[in-house]
């Protein structure tokens, strides 16, 4: 039962009265109002098994998750949340980790040594670590945005900004066969803003100003976008944000700077050549924990005000996309990024600082076939894909005196993975089944070359992937679902030092099961989904010892349940104009191995809701919404007494109030003026980081913002 006790002091969490009411509303909706609300069927469409296909449009198509899911999101069979551009902004978001907890199942935790920074990404996904998002399949514009999506999938250095996003879709399960590797916690795709489709030069900006009450700081975001298709089938895109200042916390400024120029050339009436070139630089101090002693003194206060991280990526990607025929497709995609990051964290005593410099080059290629046929009564769409991904990179490390400034010898690590993968799937239509099956089969090898001791380590890991999902499409408005997946994380760059006779490193492995529904219709979007996720083989660090030793230990089970509802009043109500929404998130993820099996997993919350209103009227939307975590472990003993170094401890739960007033300009169409308030009540909160840097992360206070958007 997803109400279940929470371990040792943690409460029973109790579920909101607007989220609980919105689940009851959506599992106990009747027929006769389900049936008000679903659009009324065309003249043409026949009630009967036979015709039931004409449901949904099964178009092939080259979405970067396969055959048409872009546009049948209603139907995927698969728990799967797309953030549009104007929900990024009604939700007053100032970074991407802002915008991805207000996902059902999905958990922002900064508790790494970047936290609250604009370099890194830390997000969590059922229970699964967060620090740096190194458990799900991180896309952008469906190419991995990880320097090294093998050998070092975690972002700590993740070069996208959110103003230059347009889409954020989120799949939890249900897309494993086609993206990997570390695909256990979904795949998450970036989608940068899209050339213009018609003539003439499309152009906005838009300049924002945010001022934390607290702490004393603040920042300024703007975005720039021009874009035109031409008469000779050339459509061109310029993409630019920025942002300068500094955070809420004392000397944590931050400068990024995120360039793109997007490319598309219609070859024939069937098929086009498009490409992207992109450039991303940030650089961001990162002042650390703090003790419980300095937090209670200046929550906001810096002891660390040399520490920072910085990060450069240059990228290209380039594609070939010929739909042959009503019934044929082809794509083609290669692309290679070079990227450099490096960090300066000064040590315990404060006597030394340690820098990590390390360089990266990724190059990708990946073709896809897709074949339409029929079989009698079953429609197939079988797509067949391969990829192939080389990395080449090193990482240092130095340090420095800082008394007498001498540099120690630098220690370094060249790096190489060479990764093919290749898959299968057929998506089978009958009636109103969607069946698909599919497998990937992934072969890589990965060396590690220490050029100090002369010492190389080597892994090769093959691994087939199975998966399958179902879905029923009960009408025009509810799809039911159900999926299958495998997924596993290679033996990755730092861990292939621990490699010996009597430690061979394997593979992660994980197993996903999910059952779920999904309603959506004129007013009401709503879902359900129940998910049972076993994660075995875990690569885990061994505590106390020197040099770091990694080993395969760890299993763990997530369990849980997901729930979301939209629901916009009749426009000839009383309430027209207004929305009102809420999701709920109730996840169990437990140890199984060792001496603290049974305790729950560190960093995440068991209970995560969302709730609020919009009201739009006469050219204005007003928005108030509402995010509550529940209270943490940070540690695998789940310890519930903080220490006075505040390294370890249970982490208290909070929630957070925000509003917003948007006012759409008369008479320049598209152009608006905002403001908002964030953390209205000014809640006191924080997190925990455990790195080299331990202790409370206090987090964001207050904050006032205005927004100007103008289109041309």
């Amino acid at each position: 039962m997803f109400f279940a006790e929470c371990r040792r002091v943690e409460t029973r969490s109790k579920l909101t009265p607007l989220a609980a009411l919105a689940f009851v509303a959506f599992l106990g909706q009747p027929g006769s109002a389900i049936a008000e609300d679903a659009p009324a069927p065309s003249a043409a469409r026949s009630s009967d098994d036979s015709k039931a296909t004409e449901l949904e449009s099964i178009a092939v198509s080259g979405d970067w998750l396969g055959t048409g899911l872009e546009n049948n999101v209603k139907t995927f069979a698969g728990a799967r949340t797309v953030v549009d551009k104007e929900d990024i902004k009604q939700s007053g978001a100032t970074s991407i980790g802002d915008v991805l907890r207000r996902v059902p199942g999905v958990q922002s935790t900064d508790n790494s040594g970047t936290a609250g920074s604009a370099v890194s990404l830390n997000i969590g996904v059922r229970g699964l670590t967060g620090r740096y998002t190194p458990r799900s399949t991180v896309l952008l514009d469906g190419i991995p945005l990880a320097v090294a999506p093998y050998g070092q999938p975690q972002l700590s250095f993740a070069p996208i900004s959110l103003g230059n996003i347009e889409s954020i879709d989120v799949v939890r399960s249900g897309g494993a066969v086609r993206y990997g590797p570390q695909n256990v916690g979904g795949v998450i795709n970036f989608k940068t803003r899209a050339i213009p489709d018609k003539p003439g030069l499309t152009a906005d900006a838009s300049v924002r100003e945010n001022i934390y009450t607290a702490g004393g700081g603040s920042n300024t975001q703007y975005n720039t976008f021009l874009g035109t298709q031409l008469d000779n089938g050339l459509g061109l895109a310029l993409l630019y944000s920025g942002m300068t200042g500094r955070d809420w916390r004392d000397g944590s400024d931050e400068r990024v700077n995120d360039l793109a120029l997007k490319f598309r050339y219609e070859l024939t009436p069937t098929s086009e050549f498009y490409g992207k070139f992109s450039y991303y630089d940030v650089k961001s101090r990162t002042p650390g924990g703090l003790t419980v002693a300095q937090y209670n003194a200046d929550p906001f206060q810096n002891t660390r005000p040399t520490d920072y991280w910085s990060g450069e990526r240059k990228a290209v990607d380039v594609g070939y996309l010929n739909t042959i025929s009503a019934n044929q497709e082809f794509e083609i995609r290669a692309y290679f990024n070079e990227s450099y990051r490096t960090s300066a964290l000064i040590n315990a005593a404060g006597t030394q600082l340690q820098y990590q410099p390390r360089n990266y080059n990724t190059l990708g290629i990946e073709p896809r076939f897709t074949q339409r046929f029929s079989l009698g009564p079953l429609q197939n769409d079988v797509t067949v894909g391969y990829r192939y991904i080389r990395e080449r990179g090193d990482d240092n490390s130095y340090n420095q005196t800082l008394k007498t400034g001498v540099i120690s010898p630098t220690s370094t690590f060249d790096n190489a993975t060479d990764a093919h993968a290749a898959y299968i799937d057929d998506r089978i239509a009958f009636g109103r089944w969607r069946l698909t099956p599919g497998v990937r089969f992934e072969h890589i090898e990965s060396s590690r070359v220490d050029e100090t001791l002369k010492q190389t380590y080597r892994t090769n890991n093959n691994k087939p992937l199975p998966s399958v999902n179902l879905s029923y499409l009960l009408n025009s408005s509810l799809t039911l679902f159900t999926d299958y997946s495998t997924s596993f994380g290679p033996v990755q760059n730092l861990q292939l030092s621990s490699q010996s006779a009597a430690n061979p490193l394997q593979p992660e492995l994980a197993k996903t099961f999910e059952v779920g529904a999904r309603w959506t219709s004129k007013r009401i979007h709503a879902e359900v989904t129940a998910f049972n996720m076993l994660f075995d083989n875990q690569i885990v660090q061994l505590p106390g010892v020197v040099p770091a030793t990694f080993r395969n230990i760890g299993a763990t089970r997530h369990q849980g349940i997901e729930t979301a509802i939209d629901y916009a009043f009749a426009e000839d109500s009383v309430l027209a104009g207004l929305d009102a929404y809420a999701n709920f998130t109730y996840t169990k993820a437990i140890q199984k191995s060792g001496a603290t099996a049974g305790f729950d997993v560190p960093f995440y919350s068991r209970v995560t809701d969302t709730l609020g209103l919009k009201y739009e009227t006469h050219g204005w939307t007003f928005n108030v919404s509402s995010t509550h975590q529940s209270s943490q472990f940070s540690d695998v003993a789940n310890t519930v007494v903080e220490t006075p170094n505040a390294s370890v401890g249970r982490i208290p739960g909070f929630r957070v109030w925000d509003m917003q007033a948007d006012w759409k300009i008369p008479g320049w169409k598209g152009s608006s003026l905002t403001a908002g308030v964030n953390n209205i009540a000014d809640k006191r909160y924080y997190t925990r980081n455990i790195d080299g840097n331990p202790g409370r992360m206090v987090g964001a206070p207050r904050m006032v913002y205005v927004q100007g958007h103008f289109v041309y």
